[in-house]
């Protein structure tokens, strides 16, 4: 077993920033409809309390994300200005909107800030050396303040200049959602109470391969759904209709089954599945037995009878992480197993971590995130941790004073 993250680091809470430049690394990543307005603020929330608290403790800040992928180029659409007239709804304050992220303009903008004022810059991966991060580009980044502050969760597994180039320059802390965030799965992994169960789904046992060997060592329960349950059955011979299977990692699969028995880890898979000739709203569907899917047919969620067992089992554990949708819950024919586990996790007295990405997307549409413990920010980063590995984020930050 790795440890999370083995040493504490410094936060926003330990330094003065009074009157100082801090440059916020924000994860402003957010989804926009078609007709590119912001469809869901979360993340843009999430972000408040870090920057009401540098604002009214007198700092100067400097806002910087991402947003979607322009692959260095400049695209009208992605630019941050729609994120700066959110925040300064929200945070009831003006927040100027950049045209550019670094040069003279921006120089001259940051010069000009009194204490308590907010601005964002744009988009950084308008310029490619974000992502290739380039020294260069992160030490202009890093000129434009006196302190760094992550606040970027969802980004803290990148490798970029932004998140891992700016705190080779300046004193560099976490900002107050990234310390929740890491908190909140260091917690679970290392100090659960137990029971403690993992709930894991999605389509691919290969994005989850690392996370399934991790917490194995580590939970007293496993329940599989989602179509990467179709490997597992595969792996001990059912028929799975035409479902993708990994055939390349059959062995990891049973490998992971073999992993549980050595250790006393109950692993359940779904008893029945919802099934159906095609993964698209109004197609035929059925509920058969897992170990008796047609010919022909793909599993698309978990059975009622899967989600009765499931929601019985969680009723009986004290800590529960969950990564990965029970079926293709965007569609409603396919949703209920998904609705069926937010709500039991929703019910549980204990301690209840969602892993982000769709995990959260799910909980969120069934109006259910504010009955769990923690609903994560970022999905790769909490794949990252749930999978036992360090975030580069989160290294290249300060480290904590020892008393």
């Amino acid at each position: 077993m790795q440890n999370v993250i083995p040493r504490r680091k410094k936060t926003v809470r330990e330094i003065d920033v009074q009157g100082k430049r801090v440059l916020v690394r924000a994860d402003f990543n957010v989804p926009l409809d078609e007709e590119g307005a912001i469809a869901d603020d979360t993340r843009i929330r999430a972000s408040l309390p870090t920057i009401r608290y540098l604002c009214e403790r007198g700092a100067r800040v400097i806002l910087c994300s991402h947003l979607d992928r322009p692959k260095g180029e400049i695209v009208e659409r992605l630019r941050l200005a729609l994120v700066a007239n959110r925040l300064s709804e929200l945070l009831d304050q003006p927040v100027v909107a950049l045209r550019d992220c670094i040069g003279p303009e921006v120089e001259s903008a940051v010069a000009a800030m009194n204490d308590g004022d907010i601005i964002l810059l744009e988009n950084l991966r308008f310029h490619s050396e974000e992502r290739a991060d380039d020294s260069p580009f992160a030490e202009r980044l890093a000129g434009l303040a006196d302190v760094y502050v992550n606040d970027a969760f969802g980004a803290s597994h990148r490798a970029h200049a932004s998140v891992v180039g700016v705190p080779q320059h300046l004193p560099a802390v976490t900002g107050l959602l990234l310390e929740r965030e890491v908190s909140a799965f260091t917690r679970i992994l290392e100090k659960p109470e137990r029971p403690f169960a993992a709930v894991i789904g999605g389509a691919k046992v290969s994005d989850k391969l690392e996370v399934l060997d991790n917490v194995i060592s580590r939970v007293n329960l496993l329940l599989i759904g989602g179509g990467m349950a179709a490997t597992f059955l595969a792996s001990r011979g059912y028929q799975t209709g035409a479902s993708r299977v990994e055939t390349d990692r059959l062995d990891d699969v049973r490998r992971i089954e073999a992993n549980a028995g050595r250790r006393g880890v109950r692993l359940i898979l779904p008893r029945d599945v919802v099934v159906a000739e095609r993964l698209e709203a109004g197609a035929p569907t059925r509920v058969v037995s897992a170990t008796e899917i047609p010919d022909g047919w793909i599993i698309a969620d978990i059975g009622p009878g899967a989600a009765d067992e499931f929601s019985r089992e969680l009723g009986n554990v004290r800590t529960v992480v969950w990564n990965g949708p029970m079926g293709v819950f965007e569609i409603p024919e396919f949703a209920e197993g998904t609705r069926r586990v937010a709500a039991a996790l929703a019910n549980l007295r204990g301690t209840t971590v969602i892993g982000g990405g769709s995990t959260t997307d799910a909980v969120q549409r069934f109006g259910l995130a504010d009955e769990m413990t923690h609903v994560s920010t970022g999905g790769g980063a909490a794949l990252t941790m749930l999978a036992g590995k360090a975030l580069p984020g989160v290294e290249a930050l300060d480290d904590a004073e020892t008393p």
